[in-house]
């Protein structure tokens, strides 16, 4: 409770500085964090060297791993502005792209399921479709820390965000989709085989969640993939893709294999698109693949 309580003193100093010193701060940090964390720069040098194999030099793996750390940082940035500005104030360096792919669901009366990926400003992202496209539910693991697990869940509040805890989340997504609403769920988090598929994820068999297939099957629902990018990590563009739309046959099993291939195709795609952007950091691999972190 102590440390919390001097996080949220840190919080309001930091909360009087003018933007830019803010910004410079949690850039700072980020750049302190790659020199002393000799562990997770690890596991970003595994990742990529698994992924890339020969082709991730050490200039393309250094540069990789400082974004990685830059961006934890600024996510967490984002975070803490959200509790201190309206959603008008921070939509203002936002803009939206292809949102016609949401309204033509919505026209059709269907529910959707966003599909995305701990990619670029992925906090920011998530708040600003809940907010301005669609009201979503998304899932969530408690923390540790019920102080710090309750500050993350109240920042994103004002947003429109609708929360289910992950053991038994399946009941509340369900029923969020059967009254017509929106789901949104991360498709590149570590996944224990019993609840997961095998698939091609940039280049290797993974084990993936199959959970956004079933859904979409069961209701009909749109297979909305959506991304924040950036140039400079000022200005936002949230970027809706054209729906995934998969087979449906009377070989259910087979139809939502193809639909969780077809979902991190489209994944995929983007990250070898532009690489830096994806959260290196996270030890996605380690269910199917633990030898390479050791």
């Amino acid at each position: 409770m102590i440390s919390f309580y001097l996080f949220l003193v840190l919080e309001k100093f930091l909360m009087i500085l003018p933007k830019r010193l803010r910004k410079a701060f949690f850039i700072g940090l980020g750049k302190l964090a790659y020199l002393l964390s000799r562990r997770y720069k690890k596991v970003v040098r595994d990742n990529l060297l698994f992924i890339y194999g020969d082709k991730a030099d050490e200039n393309f793996i250094k540069k990789t791993t400082k974004y990685s750390f830059k961006l934890l940082l600024l996510n967490f940035m984002y975070t803490m502005q959200s509790r201190y500005y309206t959603v008008e104030e921070i939509a203002k360096k936002v803009t939206f792209e292809n949102e016609e792919v949401v309204k033509k669901a919505k026209e059709q009366g269907r529910p959707i399921v966003f599909i995305t990926s701990h990619y670029g400003a992925w906090e920011l992202g998530g708040s600003m479709l809940s907010a301005f496209i669609e009201p979503v539910m998304i899932v969530y693991k408690n923390m540790n820390n019920p102080y710090f697990q309750e500050y993350l869940l109240s920042s994103r509040a004002k947003f429109k965000i609708n929360y289910i805890e992950r053991k038994g989340a399946t009941r509340g997504l369900l029923k969020q989709l059967r009254s017509g609403g929106a789901i949104a769920l991360l498709i590149d988090t570590n996944v224990s085989k019993k609840e997961a598929i095998k698939v091609d994820f940039l280049g290797k068999p993974t084990s993936q969640i199959k959970t956004t297939a079933y859904f979409a099957r069961k209701f009909n629902a749109a297979i909305i993939p959506i991304l924040i990018h950036t140039k400079d990590d000022e200005n936002y563009v949230i970027k809706f893709y054209d729906e995934i739309t998969p087979p449906k046959t009377d070989d259910e099993a087979k139809d939502i294999t193809l639909s969780t291939q077809m979902q991190t195709d489209w994944l995929s795609q983007e990250i070898k698109k532009a690489p830096e952007p994806w959260f290196w950091l996270h030890r996605r691999f380690k269910n199917d693949y633990p030898e390479i972190y050791n």
